[in-house]
């Protein structure tokens, strides 16, 4: 199946506070990078639960494929989201606590059987693998983006080697 031209979108970025855009920046990034229709949303599981019911409820029929959601704290946004949609959701805890985001992690991945959170690591890698988990899914169904994932994919190889004959070159002077 080949992606559509259309702007429809096909991933959804929640975030339980605008202090974690910074964070979740860096899947927007990879998004785009990609070319991939998405949305930023902001929501919170404590502060603002009928609109998170409203947003996850509602997320399959707009046409979105996959939600990524980033949260600190007690990080309880990817679960909830996840108990009210099939969509496959992605969870990213965000360092907002003297805890370093031990506790967004813990709440973020105990989640129980039969609520599904696929979940990254704590920050921006988090949010940069979560999106690229997002490109992954995808690809599955898209050619076009499957070669984007794999050029990608190669470009990471060749810096790698590139990188080492940058050592190499340091280590002979």
């Amino acid at each position: 199946m080949t992606r559509k031209k259309s702007r429809e979108i096909l991933v959804s970025i929640a975030m339980g506070s605008d202090s974690d855009a910074t964070v979740m920046a860096e899947a927007v990034n990879i998004l785009r990078e990609f070319e991939i229709p998405h949305e930023v949303y902001l929501t919170s599981a404590h502060r603002a639960p009928e609109r998170t019911t409203d947003f996850a409820r509602g997320a399959a029929g707009r046409g979105v494929k996959i939600i990524i959601a980033g949260a600190g704290a007690a990080a309880h946004l990817a679960g909830v989201i996840a108990s009210q949609t099939p969509l496959p959701v992605i969870g990213v805890p965000i360092d907002a606590t003297p805890l370093g985001g031990m506790d967004a992690l813990l709440s973020t991945v105990q989640m129980p059987g039969g609520i599904p959170v696929a979940t990254m690591a704590i920050g921006k890698g988090g949010a940069k693998n979560a999106a690229l988990m997002a490109v992954r899914i995808l690809a599955l169904e898209d050619r076009e983006l499957r070669k984007k994932l794999d050029a990608y994919i190669e470009k990471l190889a060749s810096d790698v080697e590139r990188k080492h004959e940058n050592l190499t070159t340091l280590q002979e002077t």
